[in-house]
């Protein structure tokens, strides 16, 4: 996690926070809290509900996460902890769930529960998403856990199935809820709402506050204080990101991309497009040319998205395509470069996508293509943000103030090297399970010869229902039909074909 420190010289230990935390946190490297923490915990470890207003990558998840796990490990006194989860987080996307799935692991290490038979157990996080099988996750919960970061789709389907037992908790927090709003999730988080009981610590987050997430806030919370760790103006973008506008043609985009991964001290680089189709062929031409591209978009399954990410964040590839719907929730740190290959829809998603670079002090580049057809949308962005670039300069992937402006070497190409292995472009490839066989029927269908018929008789010639070998005659052992006998392999009847007059055969002499 990535996020601005603190200039107090505020420590976890001396905001009131246990000491399996800090031990947890320093072993990480994260011994002051961010800005967001250091508003959020003092309130937060009272118990008291908190609203939270803050970027994706200001440190949100520990500012929610240390307090959530210091009530329910201090507690247990009163409430001991039985494996019934006693604290539930709800995220918008499967890749933020298994980001604060981790965050809150690392942070309980060395927190423990007290078991019946006087031992001890660890503290068990676990992650509720969509797009996996629900045995594990069934089995899981039933195995006992204390904490449960879930999308709101699983979380209530489990809840309707009777796995997944809320009565008990004592913490509930929404994180990024105005992504979920956008999503469509606002009536199943209603739902889960009325499962939870009111005696509990509420916690909501959020990046902006529409007024539906103000009227939901004001239904489940009690008198929350509302901490705004954000500057004057909401859209504001890091001051260290470098940010560039150029009117590119749609057939020249990946030649002139091409150019720009190879810019000196290019690292980590998101893409961001609208479309799928897009974020996919993006991906796949750049693979082409020599880079290191993996792909994260909806028409990819669970399984292919979660490895494409974990590449990235190893290093394995260092660029990756992204719809604005499938990059929602992920955080990854030091990412040098953003280039919106297409222009985003508003002001709020372009802030929302240069927002991934330029953290913690760290300069970033942000490179946004406008097209033709683009151009009024890019007005409209430019205005709400005053970037005093309403007509952005005519740009091809040859113009010597693209190669000046960004630092690229005059030698660069629009090829690095030979082709690499294009990331999986179709679902069924990348599940893995319920799929495997829907693609091996499919794939099965696609192998056998059409059957092509007119006026009721095949094109071919073959007689009807007869199998037909791959050279195209009748396989041997099948037994040919006549038209005018019930047809091989269905048993139905062919009506006769009644001659014309003038086709009927002349009587015999």
């Amino acid at each position: 996690m990535t996020a601005l420190k603190s200039t107090t010289g505020l420590t976890f230990a001396s905001l009131g926070v246990r000491d399996e935390i800090v031990r947890a946190l320093a072993e990480k490297g994260i011994e002051t809290p961010f800005a967001i923490q250091e508003l959020t915990l003092p309130l937060a470890l009272a118990g008291e509900d908190v609203i939270g207003q803050a970027r994706t990558g200001m440190g949100k998840t520990f500012g929610f996460g240390v307090p959530l796990l210091q009530r329910i490990t201090s507690e247990t006194a009163t409430r001991p902890l039985t494996g019934a989860p006693r604290a539930l987080i709800v995220v918008p996307t499967r890749e933020l769930c298994l980001q604060v799935t981790g965050d809150l692991a690392t942070a309980a290490k060395y927190l423990t529960a007290d078991q019946e038979d006087g031992g001890q157990r660890p503290l068990s996080v676990i992650s509720i998403y969509g797009g996996r099988a629900y045995e594990p996750q069934i089995d899981a919960l039933h195995k006992g856990v204390d904490v449960v970061v879930g999308t709101p789709g699983r979380l209530l389907d489990l809840c309707q199935q009777g796995h997944l037992q809320l009565g008990g908790l004592s913490v509930l927090v929404l994180d990024e809820a105005d992504e979920m709003l956008d999503l469509g999730f606002l009536p199943d988080i209603e739902r889960i709402l009325r499962q939870i009981p009111a005696d509990r610590q509420s916690m909501l987050f959020s990046a902006t506050m529409p007024d539906p997430i103000i009227t939901l806030a004001r239904t489940f919370m009690v008198q929350p204080t509302h901490i705004r760790a954000e500057a004057p103006h909401s859209l504001a973008v890091h001051d260290t990101t470098k940010q560039f506008v150029y009117r590119a043609h749609a057939l020249d985009k990946v030649e002139l991309v091409s150019r720009i991964l190879q810019a000196e001290g290019r690292g980590a680089t998101m893409i961001f497009t609208r479309t799928k189709r897009t974020a996919q062929k993006v991906a796949d031409d750049l693979n082409e040319r020599g880079f290191a591209v993996g792909a994260v978009h909806g028409d990819l399954g669970q399984i292919a998205r979660e490895k494409a990410l974990k590449a990235f964040r190893a290093g394995e590839v260092n660029v990756l395509v992204a719809t604005d719907v499938a990059a929602r929730g992920i955080d990854i740190d030091d990412i040098t470069h953003v280039i919106n290959y297409q222009c985003p829809e508003d002001e709020k998603m372009y802030v929302h996508r240069i927002g991934r670079t330029g953290r913690a002090g760290r300069t970033g580049i942000a490179v946004t293509l406008v097209d033709w057809d683009e151009l009024e949308r890019w007005a409209m962005i430019d205005k709400a943000l005053g970037l005093g670039s309403p007509d952005p300069s005519e740009t091809y992937s040859s113009s010597p103030h693209l190669y000046e402006e960004l630092s690229i070497p005059a030698e660069a190409t629009g090829n690095v090297g030979a082709p690499r292995k294009a990331p999986a472009k179709r679902r069924e490839a990348s599940s893995g399970t319920s799929s495997s066989g829907g693609a091996t029927e499919r794939a099965a269908r696609r192998s056998k010869p059409r059957k092509r018929t007119r006026g009721g008789k095949p094109v071919t010639g073959h007689p009807a229902g007869a199998a037909v070998a791959s050279d195209g005659a009748p396989e041997a052992g099948t037994a040919a039909n006549s038209g005018s006998g019930p047809a091989a392999g269905n048993g139905t009847r062919r009506r006769r074909r009644r001659r014309k007059p003038a086709e009927a055969a002349a009587p015999a002499n």
